[in-house]
């Protein structure tokens, strides 16, 4: 590089291009949705901490989740919905490398625990007489910790290897926040290593969990049909199909993002399923573990009643 070369010190977030009137309606709707996922994952995460009858492992998984989806919704959207009613979409440079950090470790961590949670679920179905051995609190909290440090581990490596880039040229990010693909298109040096460790991280944190957890359900489905009664196949489905949804939103979401071929419209779509992953995806979760879950349901109605007056 020249010694005339300038140094970029902040971005600027494109985001959506859109007129004035539909940015404010969607301020308005994007807060009340980030509001609402932010409540409904706190309640879930309070109803399992206050209630014993959901003090089991599938439960404390699931807390986890809730605290990861709160996490993800506030690393992106407060700096999204600012960007909505200024003009001025800059971030610095060090707080997008930490919103890269950040989301990176969240998405890795949440993709290993939803792994743990269909494990969870193959030893409870397949395994009923082992379960609380197989699954006593000492294993949870070592597969909880272990998730949390990989993703978080993983996602500084990332963040090393973008911190060793020169950013000299333009400084516009095509994208609603610092993701990690958006802002290498922006270095000004050979950035192969990076893509080498963004391939082998997709391969090690979606396709291998998808397929350990493809198998898992293989042999879940098996063990269900093997059941006899039919009230217990019915109690089987319904304790793995909010499980199975939520691993359809996560894993088609960024296997779409990280893994589809450059397209003309990559970018566009890019935008519209972060916007999902980030702000949507935490709100739908709290949906489906509650509605189709009548344990949740049942601390919930037992903590309203305990709140009314004698």
């Amino acid at each position: 590089m020249g010694s005339n070369q300038s140094w970029v010190t902040e971005f600027v977030l494109v985001g959506f291009e859109l007129s004035a009137d539909v940015e404010v309606l969607l301020l308005w709707v994007f807060s009340l949705f980030y509001i609402f996922s932010l409540l409904a994952n706190g309640v879930i995460l309070g109803l399992i901490c206050l209630d014993s009858s959901l003090h089991t492992p599938m439960y404390f998984f699931l807390s986890h989740l809730s605290v990861i989806d709160m996490s993800y919704a506030s690393t992106n959207v407060p700096k999204m919905l600012a960007n909505l009613v200024s003009q001025n979409r800059t971030i610095s440079f060090v707080p997008c490398i930490m919103q890269t950090f950040l989301y990176c470790s969240f998405a890795i961590t949440e993709c290993l625990l939803l792994v743990v949670m269909s494990y969870d679920r193959f030893v409870a179905i397949c395994h009923p007489l082992q379960y609380t051995g197989i699954m006593n609190w000492r294993v949870c909290t070592v597969l909880a910790v272990t998730s949390w440090s990989c993703g978080f581990i993983l996602a500084l490596v990332h963040a090393i290897l973008l911190l060793r880039l020169p950013f000299c040229g333009p400084r516009e990010v095509n994208h609603l926040f610092c993701e990690i693909l958006s802002v290498l298109k922006l270095a000004c040096a050979d950035t192969w290593i990076n893509q080498v460790v963004i391939l082998a991280v997709c391969v090690f944190g979606l396709v291998g969990p998808l397929c350990l957890m493809l198998v898992s359900y293989m042999r879940i489905l098996w063990a269900i049909l093997k059941i006899q009664s039919k009230e217990g196949r019915t109690k089987a489905f319904s304790t793995c199909l909010s499980h199975l949804c939520v691993v359809g939103l996560f894993f088609g979401i960024a296997m779409v993002v990280y893994m589809v071929p450059d397209s003309s419209q990559r970018e566009e779509r890019e935008k519209i399923l972060s916007l999902f992953h980030s702000l949507f995806n935490p709100m739908l979760k709290p949906l489906i573990y509650s509605l189709r879950n009548a344990q949740v349901k049942g601390a919930l109605y037992r903590a309203l009643q305990k709140k009314r007056p004698t």
